[in-house]
């Protein structure tokens, strides 16, 4: 193993469009030549003395999952996997593309580094309140019939989509992380100079009984929140959370619109509390920007990955806690 570095510590989420695009198929080549252009602008942070976690996103990829589980069911009586099987899977695969697309960026860039990946479990609390209100959307569109019939059938849970006038999806609790099993293994490959890539996805939900055996729970974490936590928990310096949007926005999409370039914790309160920012897409990411430096880091950035190689932080977001 690598002689233990004390280089800086980042923890890089990746978005979703970091890997599969809106108006792409997704297909194996789609995916890892979108994986590689992003995984070109983190040698940045790596020249610059980073060590570094990844984290990912897996909407897409367990959605395409979950319907190949219905297909399967449906067509040839194969038997589903349960939704902590298919976010393993998820995480699995995507992090084994990662992996071998760093492997192959650092090689052009004449860079020695080892990578791994590790399916990450992420200790939620089995009476979060998320539990009475699921909400995350999930898997296949189904009709008003098909939903009913299933909901029958296995108990799921359904919601109108918007997509799709009269269709619903399924729904799931996103339950707040607790815990990043296996945080301390993390933090040791990490400062020894290994490239992580971890708690895809959000990790996989799961709960101590009270025997303390680890069960599971049908539900999915928040990306950006599992980061987070896994940042505090291993002590990082700085969360970088990637997204299409080079910059955070006050009133998005409005004729106020205006860019927030530079902000400290508490102007960041006022404006989460203000309502200023998107519920459901920006919001969440600036909860765990908050988060992260309420338990110690440094510096949260929320941009796009092409801007990682302006190092004046001039076309970045950062949050620095206020003392």
């Amino acid at each position: 193993m690598n002689k233990i570095t004390t280089e800086k510590l980042a923890v890089v989420a990746l978005g979703g469009n970091a890997i599969l695009r809106g108006s792409e198929e997704g297909t194996i080549e789609q995916q890892e030549k979108n994986a590689t252009d992003t995984l070109e602008n983190l040698v940045y942070l790596i020249k610059d003395g980073y060590n570094l976690v990844i984290t990912h996103g897996n909407g897409p990829q367990v959605g395409n999952i979950l319907m190949r589980n219905d297909a399967g069911e449906q067509l040839y009586k194969i038997a589903p996997m349960p939704l902590d099987i298919c976010v393993a899977d998820s995480q699995g695969g995507i992090g084994y593309m990662i992996e071998r697309m760093m492997r192959n960026v650092l090689k052009k860039h004449g860079i020695t580094k080892n990578v791994i990946t590790l399916v990450t479990l992420v200790e939620v609390d089995q009476n979060d309140p998320a539990f009475n209100n699921p909400s995350k959307r999930i898997g296949k569109i189904y009709t008003k019939e098909e939903a009913d019939q299933l909901a029958n059938d296995k108990g799921w849970m359904f919601k109108p989509t918007t997509k799709v006038p009269g269709a619903f999806r399924r729904v799931v609790p996103s339950p707040a992380p607790l815990d990043i099993i296996n945080k301390e293994l993390i933090e040791t490959l990490v400062r020894a100079g290994n490239i992580v890539i971890a708690a895809g996805g959000g990790g996989i939900p799961v709960y101590y009984d009270e025997a303390g055996e680890v069960r599971t729970l049908d539900a999915v974490i928040d990306k950006d929140m599992a980061s987070s936590l896994l940042a505090a928990n291993i002590k990082a310096d700085e969360l970088y959370i990637l997204t299409d949007v080079p910059f955070i926005f006050k009133d998005y999409g409005l004729p106020t619109q205006e860019k927030l370039e530079f902000l400290n914790y508490a102007d960041t309160v006022k404006h989460l509390e203000n309502g200023t920012f998107a519920e459901g897409t920006m919001e969440p990411k600036i909860r765990a920007c908050l988060n992260f430096i309420e338990r110690g880091g440094m510096k949260s950035v929320i941009t796009e990955a092409t801007k990682l190689e302006d190092r004046s932080y001039g076309s970045k977001i950062t949050l620095e806690y206020d003392n």
